[in-house]
């Protein structure tokens, strides 16, 4: 039985999670500097990677990370199967693309489209917001949907 996920009514964008609801209320609001705060008292903050992250939002076809890296680490290569913004709010980032690197300082944002594959290096103690939005949802739960 197949569903259409883009025909949700607000309110319903916890239906199709299962882990964490809450993260998909009708309305979330958060306070980054004290998410911030909270991420630097991780274990994972500790740990050799340097970085620590935290879903804020999670929808369907919709997701919202706040990530903090410490100064000169690195998110190796990878791609999402989806269009992703990255706002900078604190530090300096470079996003290096195939092509190009691209250097994002504390207030700027830049979109990518699908499928391009990029690495993220923190030129500085940095911080910032990731969004990806799945247009009909995740690949998990387009499968699920059929």
């Amino acid at each position: 039985m197949a569903r259409n996920l883009m025909a949700h009514k607000p309110g319903e964008g916890s239906k199709g999670l299962n882990r964490l609801p809450h993260l998909a209320n009708p309305l979330l609001r958060f306070n980054l500097s004290e998410e911030l705060r909270q991420l630097r008292s991780e274990d994972s903050w500790q740990r050799e990677t340097g970085r620590s992250s935290k879903t804020l939002a999670k929808y369907p076809d919709f997701r919202i990370v706040l990530v903090l890296m410490k100064a000169n680490t690195q998110m190796k290569e990878h791609h999402a199967d989806a269009r992703i913004s990255i706002h900078s709010l604190q530090g300096k980032i470079r996003i290096h693309l195939p092509d190009q690197k691209v250097d994002l300082p504390a207030g700027e944002l830049m979109a990518l489209d699908h499928g391009i594959p990029h690495d993220v290096e923190a030129m500085e103690e940095s911080a910032f917001l990731i969004t990806i939005s799945w247009p009909g949802g995740t690949t998990e739960e387009r499968h699920d949907a059929s």
